[in-house]
């Protein structure tokens, strides 16, 4: 199902150049020049190279989920803030240090904020919906939903904007972008509809297939180009939200009716919810960074 080019050393242009990724790109290059050149050493850098690109990538989402932990057992409980306007506090803190230090460009933080603002319409109705609810007091909010919430989506947002610039996504047999916006906005819709009429999550997972079936990604990890299913791509990033959401309800940030009594697992089933979440982000963010065709001088 994959296809890995361990032969097609990347293009220059396709090379670091942000000071931060360039750091990974010289830690990689230590790496390379110390583990030898045998395949294992080659499939062990370009390992090691993944892991810290998606690291960087889901800085704000990380930072964010650690402090929500972090504070779900460390927060006094004498604090004059409480403990979720604290987060909103900290998220907002992350998100300027983010583009001072510019770990993300103005562009990306645009896109972001629509999709925060996105976010929390949908919390501010689900949460009055009985879909979930947050347990905890605090003065900063929107009718059930603290503040902090909206930046939980923009995570997601970031991450995506992130990840495709830095991974240098392309991509073969891409949809055309206006039948991407018109799915993007029937998702949305449908996450609220549903309470009223048919759900049509069905058929939307039947639209995904037939939009993005053909689709493939096309990315660089260090030296070289590497391509996956981009449907796949969406099922693997909504499999990590459900972990960090397991981690997010075990520390009290949100509740699911089925937790009133006690923590479990958030179910399988909510993946649905998030590859479908993870559409409209991906459609968002793509007003940004542009989807590029993989052209064959990528692969030289």
């Amino acid at each position: 199902m994959f296809r890995s080019a361990l032969f097609q050393p990347l293009p220059a242009r396709s090379r670091p150049k942000a000071g931060s990724e360039r750091v990974i790109h010289h830690v990689l290059l230590y790496l390379r020049r110390h583990m030898g050149s045998g395949w294992f050493a080659i499939a062990a850098t370009e390992f090691i190279a993944f892991g810290l690109k998606q690291a960087y990538a889901c800085i704000f989402g990380g930072l964010l989920l650690a402090i929500i932990l972090l504070t779900r057992f460390l927060y006094p409980d004498d604090a004059i803030l409480n403990r979720y306007d604290f987060l909103f506090v900290c998220a907002v803190s992350i998100q300027i240090a983010m583009l001072a230090t510019r770990l993300e460009t103005l562009d990306e933080a645009g896109i972001i904020l629509i999709f925060h603002v996105v976010g929390t319409a949908m919390e501010i109705f689900k949460t009055s919906a009985g879909s979930w609810v947050y347990p905890e007091e605090s003065l900063l909010r929107l009718g059930g939903v603290p503040l902090f919430t909206g930046f939980m989506y923009a995570s997601v947002g970031s991450y995506l904007a992130r990840v495709s610039r830095i991974f240098h996504f392309a991509y073969t047999g891409y949809p055309p972008a206006w039948t991407t916006w018109l799915f993007a906005l029937a998702i949305y819709v449908n996450f609220f509809s549903h309470h009223f009429v048919t759900d049509i999550r069905p058929a939307l997972f039947g639209c995904l297939i037939l939009l993005y079936g053909r689709t493939w990604v096309h990315y660089s990890v260090f030296r070289f180009r590497h391509r996956m299913p981009l449907v796949l791509g969406f099922f693997l990033v909504a499999l990590f939200i459900w972990f960090a959401e397991n981690i997010g309800t075990f520390a009290r940030a949100w509740q699911y009716p089925d937790q009133a009594d006690g923590w479990s697992l958030v179910s399988l089933a909510k993946l649905n919810a998030w590859v479908l979440l993870m559409i409209i982000s991906f459609v968002l963010v793509s007003l940004v960074n542009r989807p590029r065709v993989e052209e064959p001088g990528d692969r030289e």
